[in-house]
């Protein structure tokens, strides 16, 4: 018997948040860098996750940039979208909001803020399951939420049915090794999707049997994980490695941020859009507050990793 391939796999890119000076979203920049992604090949758009800046948006906001992905995307790749919320009836109400406008499957966090504990957790995801009806993936972030979600719970629920797959952005590639053997030997017929998170390690993750990979780096070179996840794919592992080092030299740019200034989304964030604004991509390297964006010496820093990795 053949074991399904997962629906959402390959390189699915989690969209930044191109905004005005003003704080607004931009229509035009937004359109262009998710034309960009389609042009080079990506499997899928990662809507409103955390390099969306999604927690920093009202749902105004929000609304307007998944209509807008899902408008530029036309159904050539699937489009999923973060429901990243604190509460169960809070994501909820972003699921409706989601499915509304198009999405192609929802992506939930753990529960944050309130303290919760593994029953409070799986409670979390089976209730969403149960009031949805577009596939939904599990966002695994505990620097964010602070609850590492089980490899055990993870792969009961997959078994159920009841989650199409997971988003490891854990850092912990112990345990998502853990989850693919855990996953082959208790739902290999679920074609549940095992996307990395973890942009520097891709090929390390592809051998170990990810389904694919959800680089905030892709924003800013989404043609060099395409040509990484098709090495990977053709078992190229050679030139798959030669991929993953130039990226993982111009993943430096989130270094460019003076550390005693900036920390967390400012430096990743930050540097993903002063790279698109320097490609020329975006219009501006715009951050939500209380981020700031990199100033003309940072800036110049990750020009300089730009054209190290051939893109200027």
């Amino acid at each position: 018997m053949t074991t399904p391939a997962p629906r959402f796999a390959g390189v699915v890119p989690p969209t930044v948040t191109p905004l005005t000076e003003e704080g607004e979203v931009d229509v035009n920049s937004l359109e262009r860098l998710v034309e960009r992604m389609l042009d080079a090949g990506v499997d899928g758009i990662f809507a409103l996750g955390s390099s969306g800046e999604t927690v920093f948006l009202t749902d105004r906001q929000r609304d307007l940039a998944l209509e807008t992905i899902v408008k530029t995307v036309g159904g050539a790749v699937p489009v999923i979208a973060g429901c990243i919320e604190p509460t169960t009836r809070r994501v909820l109400d972003r699921a409706e909001a989601s499915t509304r406008l198009g999405a192609d499957g929802l992506v939930v966090t753990a529960p944050f803020y309130a303290i919760v504990g593994p029953h409070e957790v799986e409670r979390h995801f089976r209730s969403i399951a149960a009031s949805v009806e577009l596939p939904l993936l599990a966002y695994d972030i505990p620097v964010c939420v602070h609850t590492k979600l089980s490899v055990d719970l993870l792969t009961r629920l997959a078994a159920e049915g009841l989650l199409a797959g997971v988003k490891d952005s854990s850092g912990d590639d112990v345990a998502f090794r853990q989850l693919v053997l855990s996953i082959t030997e208790r739902a290999p017929d679920t074609g549940f999707a095992l996307l990395t998170g973890h942009e520097v390690v891709v090929d390390a993750m592809m051998l170990a049997g990810a389904s694919g990979s959800v680089p905030g780096l892709g924003n800013v070179d989404p043609a060099g994980y395409v040509r990484l996840h098709r090495a990977c794919v053709d078992g190229d592992w050679d030139t798959a490695r030669r991929e993953q080092e130039r990226l993982t030299r111009l993943f430096r740019i989130v270094d460019a941020a003076d550390p005693a200034t900036t920390a967390g989304a400012t430096r990743g964030v930050g540097a993903f859009k002063t790279a698109l604004a320097l490609l020329g991509v975006i219009d501006s390297n715009a951050v939500s507050l209380p981020l700031r964006p990199l100033d003309a010496d940072e800036t110049a820093r990750v020009r300089t990793h730009l054209e190290l990795a051939g893109l200027l």
